[in-house]
């Protein structure tokens, strides 16, 4: 399911960074997977102090809904009208 996220990314790398998206997108890319393999040892840890995956599933949501609110407050920045300068 992941790699239907690669098509946007990469159109939004090219959009902001241009000719530099390539690169951009793969620091993304790797971020992503440290990312990942972080959280997965982090919900091991959890797993281990606690007892079980509840505390990990609480921060997820949590996690999940800050993303949320923060995506609310994107503002797409607006070109200017052709011939107008």
């Amino acid at each position: 399911d992941w790699v239907a996220t690669v098509p946007p990314t990469l159109a939004l790398c090219r959009e902001q960074y241009g000719e530099d998206s390539a690169i951009v997108f793969g620091w993304v890319l790797a971020s992503h997977q440290v990312g990942a393999a972080l959280v997965a040892f982090l919900g091991g840890v959890a797993r281990d102090r606690f007892g079980s995956y509840d505390v990990v599933w609480v921060a997820s949501g949590a996690l999940c809904a800050a993303a949320a609110l923060m995506a609310l407050v994107i503002r797409r920045r607006t070109a200017p009208a052709a011939g107008l300068s």
